[in-house]
C-alpha cells in the first residue's frame, strides 16, 4: 500500500485560485485536476460522508450538517459520533486487505468512535457553571493530551465565531504532522477550515480575501512538502465552493405567517417547538429541510415555497429520489435557494422576542445554520472592551451571556450548498498522479474510488 494524505481544503474552488495562492497554483498546474460535482447538499457533513463511503446521502443518512430527529422531536446540528454514518468507510475496506493498514483522522467530521486508528476533533468542555472551555477529544484519548502538551491548547475559539482565523487551520496542520511522525498512519485526512470563514463573510471579494487566500496557501505549500519530501502522495480536494449571496431567505417566518409554526414562551423570549409546529424548515445553508407535521397541508406548503422570492427547487418524493435525498432523515419537501439566496433558521417575527441563544455562538440549541455567527455585532461601539468584559466575568467565576451576534442576515455575503452550474464554482480534485485521474469532472461517489485506487498504489 501507499502512503497517502487526503487534504481537504475547504472551499476551495476553480475560481479561487490565482494570484492570491501562487504555490497551490503551480503545484495544481504540475498534477492532474478534475472538478467534483458537487452533492446536494454541498455542505461539509454530506460532501465528506459521500467522499468517504462512496454512497449518497440516500445511503449514507447523512443528508446535512444537522437535521430533525423525529422520534426526539429535536432538531440537532454537528453531532460528532460516526455510528450516524449508515454506510462503511474507505479505510474500513482498506484494514481488510491488509491489516497493517492504518488511517488518521484529523478533524474531518463524524470523528468520534470510528474505528479509525488515529482521530482528533473539536469536542468543547461544557462545565456546570456555563463555562464553554477549548478543548478536543481523540481516539486514543492518551493522543489529545500529548498533543496539547506539544502544540498548546486547541484554539476552539478561532475554529468558529466572529475570531475564527488561521490559528486553528494551523493547529490542525501541526498535529497532523506529529501524528505523522509517531503514528506513520498509511491513509492521512487532514481537513483545514481557513477558507470557510473569509469567503461566507466577504464572498468573492478579492480586495477583502486575498489576504486569507494566501494565509492557506502559505499553510498548504508547508503541509505539502513536508509529506512529499517524505514521498508520500498528496490529493488535494475540496467540499464546496462559496459564491457571492446577496439575499437571506426566512423561511420559517413564512411558515409563521401561515399560522404553522408553534413557538414556545421562555421568561419573554420565542424558542422553535418543532413537534407541535404544523410545518419548520431545518435551514442548512442554500438547501432546507421543510417538514410537515399535518399531511393535509403538504400541498399548500410545496405550493408556498414555488412561489417564494429566492427558492429555486422543490423536492417532493419522486425529486428526492433524483438527486439522491430520498432518506428518512430527509425532509417531506427539500428546498433549494437560487444562486444569489440562502436560508435563515430564523423563525421570530420581533427581535426583542429572539431566543436568548440568537445573539451568541451556539452551533446546538440554534434549529439551523447560522453563519451570521462568523460576524460581531456592528452596533457595539466599543467591541474589545465589550468582549473583553464578558471574558472577565468569565474568568471571575460570574454568569455572563456572549452575546454579541447580531440578527441581520444580509450580514453574511458568500453561501454554498447548491448545485453549482459553473465549473469555476466547484470543489476540486488534484493529484500529481495523472493515472489516478482519466477525466476533468467527476462525480462525488467516486472520490471514494479515486482515494482506494492511490492507497492501494
Amino acid at each position: 500500500m501507499k502512503k497517502t494524505v487526503v487534504l481537504d481544503i475547504v472551499a476551495l474552488s476553480p475560481r479561487v485560485i490565482g494570484e492570491h495562492t501562487p504555490f497551490l497554483k503551480k503545484w495544481i498546474e504540475k498534477g492532474k485536476r478534475a472538478v467534483v460535482e458537487p452533492v446536494l447538499p454541498a455542505v461539509t457533513c454530506s460532501a465528506q460522508s459521500v467522499y468517504l463511503t462512496g454512497k449518497w446521502p440516500s445511503e449514507n443518512g447523512i443528508v446535512g450538517n444537522g437535521w430533525y430527529f423525529q422520534d426526539e422531536c429535536e432538531i440537532k446540528f454537528w453531532r460528532q459520533s460516526n455510528k450516524l454514518v449508515q454506510s462503511p468507510k474507505v479505510w474500513e475496506i482498506l484494514k481488510k486487505e491488509n491489516p497493517d493498514f492504518t488511517v488518521a483522522n484529523m478533524f474531518w467530521w463524524y470523528n468520534m468512535y470510528s474505528s479509525a486508528d488515529y482521530a482528533v476533533t473539536p469536542r468543547p468542555l461544557y462545565l456546570a457553571d456555563g463555562r464553554k472551555e477549548p478543548d478536543c477529544h481523540s481516539q486514543p484519548m492518551e493522543l489529545r493530551d500529548r498533543l496539547q502538551q506539544e502544540l498548546g491548547q486547541f484554539p476552539l475559539f478561532s475554529f468558529w465565531g466572529p475570531n475564527a482565523n488561521i490559528a486553528s487551520s494551523k493547529w490542525i496542520a501541526e498535529a497532523s504532522k506529529k501524528v505523522d511522525e509517531w503514528h506513520n498512519p498509511t491513509l492521512n485526512l487532514i481537513y483545514i477550515p481557513h477558507l470557510d470563514y473569509s469567503l461566507q463573510k466577504y464572498g468573492i471579494d478579492f480586495g477583502k480575501i486575498g489576504k486569507y487566500l494566501k494565509e492557506v496557501d502559505e499553510l498548504c505549500e508547508d503541509l505539502i512538502t513536508y509529506f512529499e519530501k517524505q514521498g508520500t502522495q498528496v490529493i488535494l480536494l475540496s467540499e464546496y465552493a462559496i459564491t457571492t449571496v446577496s439575499k437571506p431567505v426566512h423561511l420559517n417566518r413564512i411558515f409563521r405567517n401561515q399560522g404553522w409554526i408553534q413557538v414556545k414562551d421562555e421568561q419573554g423570549l420565542e424558542t422553535l417547538d418543532p413537534g407541535t409546529s404544523k410545518a419548520f424548515a431545518v435551514a442548512d445553508h442554500q438547501v432546507a429541510h421543510v417538514h410537515v407535521n399535518d399531511p393535509a397541508i403538504l400541498p399548500q406548503v410545496k405550493k408556498i415555497l414555488e412561489n417564494t422570492p429566492g427558492v429555486e427547487l422543490v423536492l417532493d418524493e419522486e425529486g428526492k429520489k433524483k438527486h439522491h435525498l430520498d432518506h428518512e432523515r430527509s425532509g417531506d419537501l427539500v428546498v433549494m435557494a437560487d444562486k444569489d439566496s440562502w436560508f435563515t433558521y430564523y423563525f421570530w417575527l420581533d427581535d426583542a422576542k429572539a431566543p436568548d441563544y440568537a445573539r451568541c455562538v451556539d452551533i446546538h440549541k440554534k434549529p439551523g445554520y447560522d453563519p451570521v455567527e462568523l460576524v460581531l455585532n456592528p452596533d457595539i461601539k466599543i467591541p474589545m472592551l465589550t468582549v473583553g468584559s464578558k471574558v472577565l466575568k468569565k474568568k471571575l467565576g460570574f454568569r455572563y451571556l456572549m452575546d454579541v451576534i447580531p440578527l441581520d442576515a444580509t450580514l453574511v455575503k458568500g453561501a454554498h450548498g447548491r448545485l453549482s452550474e459553473d465549473d469555476l464554482d466547484k470543489p476540486l480534485l488534484v493529484s500529481q498522479n495523472a493515472s489516478l485521474l482519466n477525466s476533468d469532472t467527476i462525480q462525488p461517489t467516486e472520490v471514494y474510488d479515486l482515494i482506494l485506487q492511490a492507497v492501494r498504489g
